[in-house]
Parts: structure tokens; sequence; C-alpha cells
């Protein structure tokens, strides 16, 4: 993986982690507000007194009564009544949590109707609200079961040794659920419900079903809860198995280049030591090979080719010249003008070249550039005498690069040329022996200094 991808892609992982963790610590922010929020729902008449509880969505109130009463006589002026006037009534509070999340704490407050005494209630604490001439009066109860009138400054009043709280229309209560051992009033589970009960006395024949009672609670959801929690869940899922499947697919494309990397190690050793076979045949042009190949490749990458292509530019800049290892040495090494019979033979080092390699398959058109780096542009080149285009692109790239080490090179009938000599020497040449757009490159890689000359 080139450095390049390398980078997008941990910007990308890092882009990704960064977003799901604000998606998680926006689920807990959330879950959290959620778990703050005071909620409160109104039950009256219908709704709040049933004979069974409620199975209503939500958390829900049902104060169901108990089928057994009994009667007392509350004998406010000591008239000597003998007869119960006033019955009492056992409510059962079901405070039913019928949603999937915690009831973490709850609190009702119980508003009379009528007058009402209250004799006991268990599970909970019982803040009082009586209505006096100075204004409210407030108590709290911890536990009526085991109310003492002489502890506490309320409206009371005794019966049969028994003291009752007094609650007059208007009066209220507020029910705070104990969460003691023995109770387990709080928290309520899902599911579940929780069930304080309250004893109270009314007038024979009269009951509170038109009171109203106000439920204050608050949740306690579990992270696991939150959806966005389960969002943040499967996208860090993603990402985690994304970055295994990076990692591994990084491991094998490192173990493939190693490889590539390792094969092109050999092929290009092998072909150097072909290649320097081929220039021992003739010391005047020792390392000509290896520099066409590097003149190839500097116009190929000018030309915006990049990668693997440039590396196989490269295999066949320095294979172009193979077939010279069928030209006699004395031919190759002659210092004086080559008799018609000569230069054919030394013409015929392309074809040679591209018989030698027609059997070298790993390496694309490898046989074009030792076949036609000898063609000109203008069609008076050989072996075939191709012209223009109809020339193999890497065989005009070859045909500058190899002219141009020639004319920079010593030579055994002449001295390399100068500077403005080979400079002038591709620029007569440009659409004749060459491609005029690949001269133009080597101009501006000499120009540029990419290509460095003795001036």
């Amino acid at each position: 993986m080139k450095r390049a991808s390398r980078k997008r892609t941990a910007a990308l992982f890092l882009i990704t982690l960064i977003f799901v963790l604000a998606l998680f610590g926006l689920s807990v922010l959330q879950n959290n507000d959620y778990n703050r929020m005071q909620h409160s729902k109104v039950f009256e008449g219908a709704a709040l007194f049933a004979s069974e509880p409620e199975r209503e969505d939500g958390v829900w109130v049902s104060a169901v009564p108990r089928s057994s009463t009994w009667g007392k006589v509350f004998d406010f002026n000591n008239e000597g009544l003998t007869e119960n006037n006033y019955q009492a009534y056992i409510y059962d509070f079901f405070v039913s949590n019928n949603t999937d999340d915690k009831v973490e704490d709850y609190s009702f407050k119980l508003e009379f109707s009528r007058e009402t005494y209250l004799a006991s209630a268990w599970n909970g604490a019982l803040e009082i609200h009586q209505n006096v001439r100075t204004g409210e009066r407030t108590v709290t109860v911890p536990d009526l079961r085991s109310f003492n009138a002489e502890q506490y400054s309320l409206d009371t009043f005794r019966v049969d040794g028994e003291d009752f709280v007094a609650m007059g229309a208007g009066d209220y209560l507020i029910y705070y659920p104990s969460g003691a051992e023995n109770a387990l009033e709080v928290p309520i589970e899902a599911g579940k419900a929780s069930t304080p009960g309250i004893i109270l006395y009314v007038e024979m024949g009269s009951d509170i079903e038109e009171s109203s009672l106000e439920l204050h609670y608050k949740f306690n959801r579990r992270l696991t809860g939150d959806p966005l929690f389960w969002l943040s869940m499967g996208g860090a899922a993603i990402w985690l198995i994304a970055l295994i499947i990076v990692v591994i697919t990084s491991s094998q494309i490192k173990r493939y280049a190693d490889r590539h990397e390792r094969d092109n190690e050999i092929i290009n050793e092998s072909i150097e030591t072909f290649i320097g076979f081929i220039d021992a045949k003739d010391p005047y042009t020792n390392g000509h090979s290896k520099r066409v190949a590097l003149y190839t490749r500097l116009i190929a990458a000018e030309m915006g080719c990049e990668g693997e292509d440039l590396d196989r530019i490269y295999y066949v800049g320095l294979l172009h010249d193979c077939g010279k290892m069928g030209v006699p040495d004395n031919i190759l090494g002659k210092p004086g003008r080559l008799t018609a019979e000569e230069f054919e033979i030394i013409k015929s080092h392309t074809l040679r070249g591209s018989e030698i390699l027609s059997s070298f398959k790993s390496l694309e058109n490898v046989g074009q550039g030792a076949r036609f780096h000898h063609e000109r542009y203008d069609g008076k080149g050989y072996p075939e005498g191709k012209a223009g285009e109809d020339i193999p692109l890497i065989a005009r790239m070859i045909c500058v690069a190899d002219a141009f080490d020639a004319m920079n090179s010593d030579r055994v009938y002449r001295k390399r040329l100068s500077k403005a000599d080979i400079i002038r020497e591709i620029k007569t040449n440009r659409g004749t022996q060459f491609d005029p757009k690949i001269a133009d490159v080597m101009l501006a890689l000499i120009e540029n200094g990419k290509i460095r000359l003795p001036e």
C-alpha cells in the first residue's frame, strides 16, 4: 500500500473512530439526561380507583380497595353514639412499572376530596399537609403504624385508644417509599410493581374515589437501553472488523510487495548480468545499456508513466541491444568505416534481439525495444521502415535515449560531443529521426538539469 493511500486510510479510520466515540458519548449524555428527568402523571376517578390493578403501558397507579372493611364509632361531641358511623378502607396502591427501564425513585401526592381520617400506612413515610387557620401545617411521619399524636403537631382524633390523623377536603399527603430490605418498594424493576398501603376512615356510605393522585418518578435506564448506545456499539464493531480486514489485507499486500520486490531484484540482477556480457563485447560502449535504460525511464516518467510501468520500461531499455551478442567482436570494435556488408550485420542485431527475447513472456512487449529502437520517425530507419506513431512508443523513447548516450559517450571512431552539439543534434533531428514530442522531453530534461552534461 502506497504511503499516500496508507495516510488516507489512517485518516478515514481516525475520523470514523472519532465519530463512533462521539456517538457513544452522546448516548451516555442522553442516557444521563433521561435518568435525571422528573416524570409526572395525574390519576383520578375511574383511572385511579379500580377493583383490579391497571395493566397500562408506562408507569401506572391503581388504588385497589380490599373487600374486608369494618366500622368505628366517631363520637365527635361525646353524644354517646353506639352505632358505627365511619367505615374503614384498606387501599393497596399498585405502582406498576410497565416499561423496559427501572423506576429508580418515585413519590405520589394524594389529595382528599372529603373529610378523611388516616389510621395506618406501610412501606414508606408520609408527609402530611393540613390546612389550618394560620396557613398550612406540614409534618413528616416516618411510619404511621407507630404514630403517637403527642409527638406531632397535627390535628388528630382519638377513638378506642387509637389516634387518627384528621384530613379535611383539600388536605393532602405525600408518600415516599421505603428502600429498607423488609419493604423493597424502590427501585421498581421492569415489569414489576411496588405496593404501598394506607388504612383510612370515611363517613359511612362514602369513599375517597373523588380524590386525585399525582405521581412523580425517575427512571434508571441502563446504558444498554439507549438506542444510540447500540448504534455506537454497532459502529465500533464494524470499525473493528474493518480494521482487522485492513490489517490482514495490508499484511498480505506487504508480503506480496516484498516478494514482488525480491522478484524484481532477481530479474534486475539477471538482466544486468546478461547485459554485462553484451557490454563486455565492446569496451567502448560499456555501461551503455544501463544508461539508455535510465534515460528511457526518465523520459517515460516525464510523460506520465509510473509504478510498475516504469520498471517494465527500464528492463526493456536494458535489453534493447541484447542482439549484439550475435555480432562478431571485430565488427563491433572496428575503428574504421564499416563496409555495407558489415553494416547489415550490425543492423541485424535488432532482429536477433527480438528473437532472443521472444520467449521472455514475463515482460510485456519486451521485444519491441530491441526490434524497433533504430526505426526513424520519418520512416527511414530499420529493420522494417516503420514511421511516426506506427513505431511502438517504448521504441521511440529508446531511440532518443540511445542516440543521446551515443553522442554523450566516447566511441572508437570519435570523442563525445559537447552539450551544445548534443542539443543542436536533437533539435536538428526532431521530427526526422526522433519523435518530436519525445525529443522535446529530452531537451527539457537536459535544460532543467535532470540529465547533466559537461559543458
